[in-house]
């Protein structure tokens, strides 16, 4: 979720869908080679949420007001302990992000506001088959990423489709058009980044531009045997007829957590 002046608000949801994956390409062969990467990184899609919640980090923001020239007007620094926990009751699937201040946010006091931005942690929904099925995936051409050879998957939103994302403005909700593309693995179908763009399909309400970028890396913990590539980045820039902003999320020192409850019952003589 983004809000800036307590006005409007993009959020990323989490609501249970039948998904099949759609996917656009220029070959039948291509189409196979797809089919069996988007199928991979649904899977992993699905493993990662499972185990997103069960870990715990820290996350450092830095959000910036720019002006007109480019330049930090105002800015803001906070962290905090970070877990995404994740519900599924009466078949739909909810994902609730609760931070625990670790410093309070630093800054320099001045009047202009700064965007609150959440959720961008979990864009890997793009491919998870609640909202596959929400989006057009095309093959690109492969590309070297941190010495590792990565498949390149651009994906659009099919307008009418229910989108993982969607402004919040005045009690009312407008999925966002979601464009962009992902560096994939395609042995394991794991994500190492993704970046997305609303164009200026949401003028009309305020929305001029929407980016943001998410570096992906593997996690290892001693008492699992799999590999998870967790968030380390995730930086978001929007701007507005008249303001621009970033912010910037670090994620660091991923923890498994455990929750254990004992229930006792009394004996009533």
């Amino acid at each position: 979720m983004m809000t800036w002046e307590n006005y409007r608000s993009i959020q990323w949801k989490g609501i249970c869908l039948v998904a099949s994956v759609c996917f656009i390409c220029g070959s039948a062969h291509a189409a196979d080679n797809l089919e069996e990467l988007l199928a991979r990184t649904s899977r992993q899609a699905s493993a990662f949420l499972q185990q997103f919640s069960e870990v715990k980090c820290t996350e450092k923001v830095a959000q910036e007001k720019l002006n007109k020239d480019g330049k930090v007007e105002r800015a803001a620094e906070s962290t905090s302990d970070y877990l995404v926990i994740l519900s599924n009751t009466g078949g739909e699937l909810s994902l609730n992000e609760s931070r625990l201040a670790l410093h309070e946010a630093k800054t320099d006091k001045q009047k202009t506001s700064l965007l609150v931005s959440n959720g961008f942690a979990t864009l890997f929904l793009v491919f998870h088959p609640h909202y596959a099925d929400s989006f057009q995936f095309t093959a690109d051409a492969d590309e070297q990423l941190s010495g590792h050879l990565m498949r390149i998957v651009t994906f659009k939103h099919i307008r009418g489709t229910r989108s993982p994302a969607a402004l919040s403005l005045r009690n009312r909700e407008y999925p966002l058009e979601l464009s962009g593309k992902a560096w994939i693995d395609p042995q394991s179908g794991s994500i190492a980044k993704m970046v997305t763009t609303v164009g200026s399909t949401m003028e009309d309400v305020g929305l001029k531009t929407m980016d943001s970028e998410v570096d992906y890396t593997p996690i290892v913990f001693h008492d699992l045997p799999q590999t998870y590539w967790f968030p380390v980045k995730a930086t978001v820039e929007v701007e507005t007829p008249r303001q621009h902003w970033r912010n910037t999320h670090l994620f660091s020192d991923y923890k498994l957590f455990s929750v254990s409850t004992d229930e006792k019952v009394a004996n009533n003589k």
